[in-house]
């Protein structure tokens, strides 16, 4: 697939690493699927460099509480190339069927595990985190690329 990918990231808490920056540069455009800030790190600075990447889509996920993130909404759908692309923190809190939504694909946060999977023709991507590392888990991003209505995941491991 030729096209620039779109970049999927998640669980920043905080923390934009180079390595997911580095990661993402290529994007065509960029989507956030929560946990963008932390107590200690500045959510605004995260999403500053990553909208100096690319366009940027961004959703609030449950530690986004502060004020600043009143204006960030839970749930976001956006469309590119023809391909329906619906984004939240947490998949178990999806309001919709997917399949009867004609979403295409549904990206998703919260759980720190990267996960690639499709259920009745619907692919589901969860980036994994890129800010700081929880338990022995990967620090990761995804890239999906979407061509001629077709559209692939690729995980990013960042840190084993």
């Amino acid at each position: 697939m030729a096209r620039a990918p779109i970049g999927l990231i998640s669980d920043t808490h905080g923390l934009l690493r180079p390595e997911a920056a580095a990661a993402l540069a290529d994007c065509a455009r960029i989507i956030h699927a929560g946990d963008i800030g932390s107590r200690s790190g500045a959510p605004r600075d995260v999403l500053d460099a990553l909208a100096r990447i690319a366009p940027l889509t961004v959703v609030r996920g449950n530690n986004d509480r502060a004020a600043w993130a009143a204006a960030i909404p839970c749930t976001a759908d956006i469309e590119f190339d023809g391909v329906r692309i619906h984004v939240l923190h947490i998949l178990g809190e999806l309001a919709i069927d997917p399949a009867a939504a004609g979403v295409n694909v549904v990206v998703s946060g919260h759980s720190h595990r990267p996960h690639i999977e499709t259920r009745d023709g619907v692919l589901f991507v969860n980036p994994g985190s890129a800010g700081p590392r929880r338990f022995r888990l990967p620090v990761s991003v995804a890239r999906l690329w979407i061509e001629d209505g077709r559209v692939e995941a690729e995980p990013v491991t960042l840190l084993r």
